[in-house]
Formats: structure tokens, sequence, C-alpha cells
């Protein structure tokens, strides 16, 4: 199993010193984080992308060049790359880029993104997100898999003769995860197309992550990609730890109470009754967190958000060395001793797509077995 970082990237005041760092600074301080998640033995760093203040991650390949460049084991990832705004021709091109600067290490979870006015600064229309999630991830996949694309649809210039460069590592596209936290169009794309489902499920109740979780398995199902169990999952998690859950949430709620998204709402308690946050011990972190396989089923990536409300980045790389050297390692562990022997403990690599062989599933367009349920889809 899989077990890494997303950051969101946010530059927020550190309710404690009211101080706030340059966006320099905490571009600099997500590096740091990223070679830190590496050296205490975590799988995944994933970025997001924003384009908007006070977020800096505008250029997720740019960031993850650099980390690629700095980094030997870290697989390199997004949370997520927005198959909205973005062309998909230019997703193709940067993340085939980034891919073979990494040597294979990197997967992208595609997501709508949840701020409103980016699509009209991207000449997008937000009322079209999901036809426009569908009509680009598409696209995206021929220009991966085609060497010659002639394609035409309602949101961009018709392609004529058109061929992406670079293409591919070793002729094979990255594995894509469709990130969602409310749309079951986007669990049921994911499932069509056999990629794997992340559910960041850091501000949701147990009973939406289950159904969304289940409904994304169940298609992945229908469409000949494998047992329900099967599917490629993964979830979100937030926490921040001490020695006693008393020092933690002394410490942690400053930063909880004046959050720009979560901050003036629900107490941490309530907050932590409802949603995956844990604030406590690594014993806690660890409980709380095997217990989203009771509801979720047994899953193949778990990111935790560390570095956001304005976090110093002193005490999150100490919250990094916690996860990596107390928390992870036991729930290595746990997790696979309940996990099924057919059930798949990691998500695709890229070595392991690779070995597939050219003629695998995730090289077709459409690998959905179930033809004719594809065709009614």
């Amino acid at each position: 199993m899989q077990f890494g970082l997303f950051s969101v990237g946010d530059v927020t005041t550190d309710p404690t010193t009211d101080t706030t760092v340059s966006e320099h600074e905490r571009i600099a301080a997500m590096t740091k984080i990223a070679l830190k998640a590496e050296e205490v033995g975590l799988d995944v760093f994933a970025t997001g992308e924003h384009h908007n203040p006070p977020f800096v991650p505008s250029s997720p390949t740019t960031l993850l060049g650099w980390i690629a460049a700095k980094t030997q084991h870290l697989t390199l990832s997004t949370a997520t790359t927005l198959i909205t705004t973005n062309d998909p021709v230019k997703i193709a091109e940067d993340y085939a880029m980034l891919q073979h600067l990494a040597e294979g290490r990197v997967d992208l979870t595609l997501g709508r993104g949840n701020t409103g006015p980016v699509y009209p600064w991207f000449g997008k229309d937000i009322r079209q997100g999901i036809p426009l999630a569908i009509e680009n991830y598409h696209l995206l996949r021929r220009l991966w898999r085609e060497p010659v694309v002639d394609w035409e649809g309602e949101f961009r210039t018709p392609l004529q003769g058109y061929t992406s460069t670079p293409a591919p590592l070793d002729g094979t596209p990255p594995f894509v995860w469709h990130g969602s936290i409310r749309s079951p169009e986007i669990a049921e794309q994911a499932a069509f197309y056999g990629d794997g489902f992340f559910h960041n499920n850091i501000f949701w109740n147990k009973e939406h992550t289950e159904q969304m979780v289940r409904l994304y398995r169940q298609r992945f199902e229908h469409y000949g990609h494998g047992s329900a169990d099967q599917a490629i999952v993964g979830l979100g998690g937030q926490v921040f730890m001490a020695e006693t859950e008393a020092e933690a949430k002394r410490r942690f709620r400053p930063y909880f109470d004046n959050a720009p998204v979560y901050g003036h709402g629900p107490s941490l308690e309530d907050f932590e009754q409802m949603t995956p946050l844990t604030v406590g011990t690594p014993e806690q972190v660890i409980e709380k967190t095997l217990a989203f396989a009771d509801y979720a089923g047994d899953y193949q990536r778990q990111l935790f958000l560390l570095d956001h409300a304005g976090l110093p980045l002193e005490q999150v790389l100490e919250q990094v060395e916690i996860l990596g050297t107390q928390v992870v390692p036991v729930l290595r562990k746990e997790f696979e001793l309940r996990r099924p022997a057919h059930v798949p403990s990691d998500p695709p690599s890229h070595a392991s797509l690779v070995a597939a062989g050219p003629e695998s599933p995730h090289h077709l367009v459409v690998p959905a077995q179930n033809l004719v349920a594809a065709k009614e889809a």
C-alpha cells in the first residue's frame, strides 16, 4: 500500500505569531517537505493546482520536475490537475515530459477544481464542468495512445493529423486517478476507463465517502475490469500529532480555528467526529486510519494533508518525521494483514504497466472489457 502527502500550497498567516511567509518561502517549503517525505520512507508526494491567491502551485509539473531531480524513489503526483480548464493537449505534453524526466515516477489525479472564478480566466464555463471533464479526458487518452490524432469536439478547436510530443515514456501513458468529493459522474468516469478513484474525504463524513467509493467499485466491476473489491481506490486524511492528545489539540487548535476553509465553523472536536481529521497521538492516528477500510474497503493509496493553515515549516517537518517513522510502518503491516490475496496492494506503477505489455487494457483508449456496457454508457 502507498502512503504519502498532498499539499494544497496555501499561503496562510500563522495565527500564533501573526506572520505570513512569502510565496517564495512557501514554494521552497513545499520542496523541503517532499524531500523529507522521501527521507522517512513515504511513497508519494502530490501537489495541488491553483491559479488564485492564497495558493502558490500554479505550475505542478515545474514543481514536480524539481523534486524529481532531487529524489530517487518518490512517486510524483497531483491533487489535482485541472482537466476542465487546462487544454488536454498541454496536459499530454507536460506530463509526458515530466514522466521522462522522472524516469516514470509519475501519475496524476484529474479533477474539476473547486474554485469557480478559475473557469472564465481560462475561457471556460463552470456550468459545463462535467461535460468538459468527460470530453477533455477522452481526448487526453487518445493523445497518449495514438501516434496521429484527428479529433473534433465541443470545447476546443479540432485537431488534424496531430502528434503529441514527447510520446509517453516506453510508450506507456501515466496511470490516472480521477479525484472527486461529490460528483458521481466522475466516479463513473473512473470506473468506465478502469482508472483509479481518489476520494479526498477530508471534509466529508464516512457515510458520504462510503457511498461514493461503493458506486465506483460497482461500476468498475460492471465494465469488466475486475471484481469490485479489486478497484483502485485512494483516500485523503488530515492529522496533527504529539505525545499526548491534549498537547496535540493545544498546538493545533489555533490553526484549525483560523483555517481559511473550515475555520470559524465547527469545533475541532466536532470536525474530528465528522471527518477523517485526527489530532492526537500516533496511536490514535493509526487506529482511525485503519478504520477507513471498514467503510471504503481495502484500498491502495493513503495521502495525508499536513502543511496547511499557516503551520510553520519546522512543525510540518516534525509531523512528516512522526508519520514516516511511527505511523506508516504500523499501517503498512496492519492493512496488509487484512487484505485478501486477490486485492492489489499498490496502484499500477510505470514499471508494472510496462511489464503488462503494449496489448494490455491500459494501452487502449476504451479499455472496458464489457463492450456492451461500454456502448450503452
